[in-house]
C-alpha cells in the first residue's frame, strides 16, 4: 500500500514514504524485544521522567504537530491544536498515576498465609490505529505501556504517515529508549507477521468492525491477547424536560466535531416527540453557519473529509438510505466536485428498523433524526444496534438520565454533555463495538501480567 500523505482539501501529493523492508521489521523486534528486557530492572520513576519529557515536546511545539493532522487528513486547525494538547494530557495521566496505579494489590482472604499480586509487563504491543485522531490515538496506547515496560510497534493508516513519522521522531528528540516505540509503513502480510511472532504478546487495534474481525482473527489464532474499539451508532437521547438550548449546542458540536469523523460522535439522535421541531430547527440553524472550506484557515468551521475515498464512500451511504425511504429534511445532497473532500452536512428522517442501511455507521457530518414518544421507545432504539460504544442523555430529571443510562447497551454514557474520552476514564464498548478498554486505570492494565504471589 501507498503511504502518502495527500492534502484532502486541495488534493495535492504532500509526500510519500517507503514501505518498511523485511529488515527493517525484524529490527524493529530485535530493539522491542532489547527494551522489553531492560526495562524489567529500569525503575517505573524513570520511564514516567522521560514520559513527562515527551508530553512537554507536545505542549512546546503545537503548531509543529498540528499541521500534518490537518494537511494529511484534514483536521480542523483549532481542533489538531487541541488535539496536541490532549495527546500530553493523556501522557501526563500515566506519568503521575501509572507508578501508584501499578503498586501491588493484596488479596487477604486466603485460607492459609497472605497473597498479593504483582503487574509485570510482558512484551512487545502492536498497535493498529485509525486516521481521524493520529495523536491522541497512538498515546493512549503508548503512554501505558511504556509506563509497564512493553514496547510498542505502531501500523498507523497510509493516508497520515506524516503524524506517524512525527510521533516517532519526538520520541526520539526526547531521548527514549531505542526499542520502546516504532513507527512501520508495513504492509497488512507484514503486520499478521508481526501479530504471530512470540516477541509480541498484545495487539490494540482501533476501526472498522471488518478489519477487527480479521485482525482479532490472526491475535487469536496465535494466543495473542487483543483489544478492540471498532466504532459506534452513538445515540443522543433529547427528553421533554431537557434544557433544549444546551441540547442543541451539544448535539451540534457531537456531530460535526472533527467533520463528523468520530468513533464516538453523536450518530442516531433520539428526540421527543414534543421538542422534535424545535430540536430540528435549532439543529438546522446551526448546521447553515458551519463554512465549509480550508482547514489552515481560522475562518472555516466544517472541514473535509480525511480523503477522497471517504467522501465517495459517504455519499454512496447517503444515496444508499433515502432509496431505501428515508428523506433528507435539511441539506444540500449534491456532491462537491473537485480535487478535494469537502461534504455538505445533512440531516435525515425516517431509519426504520428493517431499512436496508439500518445501523450503518455514517462517519461524516450526516446526523439521523428519530422521533420518540417516551423512555421506554428511546431505550429500545437505543439497544436496537449491533453497536455499543457511547451515547448521551439530556434531560432536567437526573435520576430519570441516569435509570435510562443504566440501561444502554454501550461501554460510556454522558448525561447532559457531549460524549468526549478523559484520561482518567476507562473508554471502549460492547458487542460489536469491541472490547477492552483504554485509558484510566484499565487501560494500564490490560497488557500485563497480574501474576499472584502466595506467601
Amino acid at each position: 500500500m501507498p503511504y502518502q500523505a495527500i492534502n484532502p482539501y486541495s488534493g495535492e501529493l504532500i509526500r510519500e514514504f517507503p514501505d518498511a523492508t523485511t529488515e527493517q521489521v525484524e529490527q524493529a523486534l530485535v530493539n522491542a524485544q532489547q527494551f522489553y528486557q531492560s526495562a524489567k530492572t529500569q525503575p517505573i520513576a524513570e520511564r514516567a521522567h522521560l514520559l513527562q519529557q515527551l508530553a512537554t515536546e507536545f505542549r512546546q511545539q503545537v503548531a509543529q504537530y498540528a499541521r500534518p493532522m490537518t494537511t494529511n487528513m484534514g483536521k480542523l486547525w483549532a481542533e489538531a491544536q487541541a488535539e496536541v494538547g490532549k495527546t500530553a494530557d493523556f501522557a501526563e495521566y500515566y506519568v503521575k498515576n501509572g507508578e501508584r496505579l501499578l503498586q501491588d494489590t493484596a488479596y487477604p482472604d486466603v485460607p492459609k498465609g497472605k497473597a498479593h499480586v504483582e503487574y509485570h509487563s510482558i512484551g512487545a504491543i502492536m498497535t493498529i490505529e485509525p486516521w481521524n485522531f493520529p495523536f491522541t490515538q497512538i498515546m493512549r496506547v503508548f503512554a501505558p505501556n511504556f509506563i509497564v515496560g512493553n514496547p510498542v510497534l505502531l501500523k498507523d493508516p497510509s493516508i497520515i504517515p506524516e503524524c506517524a513519522q512525527a510521533f516517532e521522531d519526538a520520541t526520539r528528540k526526547v531521548g527514549l529508549p531505542v526499542g520502546a516505540f516504532k513507527n512501520l509503513f508495513a504492509s497488512y502480510d507484514q503486520v499478521n507477521q508481526i501479530i504471530a511472532d512470540d516477541r509480541v504478546q498484545g495487539v490494540a487495534f482501533t476501526g472498522s468492525d471488518g478489519a477487527g474481525k480479521k485482525i482479532a482473527a490472526t491475535a487469536g489464532e496465535n494466543l495473542c491477547k487483543s483489544t478492540m474499539e471498532l466504532g459506534g451508532t452513538d445515540v443522543f437521547i433529547v427528553l421533554d424536560d431537557a434544557d433544549l438550548a444546551s441540547a442543541i449546542q451539544a448535539g451540534v458540536a457531537g456531530r460535526l466535531n472533527n467533520a463528523g469523523q468520530v468513533c464516538t460522535a453523536a450518530k442516531r439522535f433520539m428526540i421527543h416527540e414534543s421538542v422534535y421541531a424545535d430540536f430540528v430547527a435549532g439543529m438546522s440553524a446551526a448546521f447553515a453557519q458551519r463554512k465549509l472550506g480550508d482547514p489552515l484557515d481560522p475562518a472555516t468551521t466544517l472541514a473535509p473529509l480525511s480523503s477522497k475515498a471517504a467522501q465517495e464512500q459517504l455519499q454512496k451511504q447517503v444515496a444508499a438510505i433515502i432509496k431505501g425511504g428515508a428523506k433528507l429534511i435539511w441539506g444540500k445532497n449534491e456532491p462537491i466536485a473537485g480535487p478535494g473532500a469537502l461534504f455538505n452536512p445533512l440531516i435525515l428522517e425516517g431509519m426504520d428498523f428493517d431499512h436496508p442501511m439500518y445501523d450503518t455507521e455514517l462517519f461524516g457530518p450526516v446526523a439521523q433524526i428519530y422521533k420518540i414518544k417516551n423512555d421506554a421507545e428511546a431505550l429500545e432504539l437505543a439497544n436496537q444496534s449491533r453497536r455499543g460504544l457511547g451515547g448521551s442523555i439530556f434531560s432536567g430529571n437526573l435520576a430519570r438520565a441516569r435509570k435510562l443510562a443504566s440501561q444502554i447497551e454501550t461501554g460510556q454514557v454522558a448525561i447532559n454533555q457531549m460524549l468526549t474520552s478523559y484520561p482518567e476514564l476507562p473508554f471502549g464498548g460492547v458487542k460489536h463495538s469491541g472490547y477492552g478498554r483504554e485509558l484510566s486505570d484499565l487501560g494500564l492494565r490490560e497488557f500485563v501480567n497480574a501474576k499472584t504471589i502466595i506467601e
